[in-house]
């Protein structure tokens, strides 16, 4: 019997890396010293990559949230406001692969339910919100993530896998389940929003020749 997957508590202490401290003063070149509260954005997601590596689960424990509010010189409330508005920042631990359907319109017309319900068959999830109990994976429901031309989409992480189905939601999921991080993009036979196999108009190569000319 498996047991039961649990969030981890929040961590007494945070510290930024060599990475995470090289691309922090990089964001910071890019705001005026005056302004670089502004920077809380791109912090909040070099904190959250660094404990996805370190750790497996890509979340923000509120002591990185604290540095960050010290880095900025602005109350910490003003941190916690921002990762905690925005669903790409996570404030509780996750599963190692966070699974983001869109449910939006779009993505409902051609199909997101059967994302959905494919993702809950293949992890045991029974609810948005859930991690599996092996901790793999976390299952959320998000607003429209702005590919509706290749709807439904399905977001792992960072990545768009897109024009997806029940059958192929499960394939990608035994993929992930063993290490495998299938290519993202279109999951049909097409490239980028173009339609299923190839252009479908403008399939002339050489412009006609203008009116008059000899």
């Amino acid at each position: 019997m498996n047991t039961p997957w649990k969030p981890a508590e929040q961590p007494s202490s945070f510290t930024f890396d060599a990475d995470s401290e090289r691309e922090i003063e990089e964001v910071l070149t890019k705001y005026p010293v005056a302004r670089k509260a502004s920077a809380v954005m791109p912090l909040l997601y070099i904190a959250q990559r660094q404990m996805g590596r370190q750790t497996g689960s890509a979340w923000i424990p509120l002591v990185a949230m604290d540095d960050i509010a010290a880095r900025l010189d602005i109350a910490a409330i003003r941190v916690y406001e921002v990762a905690s508005f925005y669903t790409m920042f996570n404030t509780q631990p996750i599963g190692r692969y966070h699974l983001q359907v869109c449910t939006t319109t779009p993505c409902w017309l051609r199909g997101s339910d059967d994302v959905t319900s494919a993702c809950k068959k293949a992890t045991g999830i029974s609810t948005f919100g859930e991690t599996s109990q092996d901790g793999l994976f976390t299952l959320t429901q998000v607003e429209c993530l702005g590919a509706c031309s290749n709807a439904p989409i399905l977001q792992v992480d960072d990545d768009f896998y897109e024009d997806m189905d029940g059958p192929r939601t499960e394939a990608l999921i035994a993929a992930l389940r063993v290490g495998q991080y299938p290519k993202p993009g279109p999951s049909i036979d097409r490239a980028g929003s173009a339609p299923e196999g190839g252009r479908k108009t403008l399939l002339e190569t050489t412009a006609p020749a203008p009116s008059g000319a000899e």
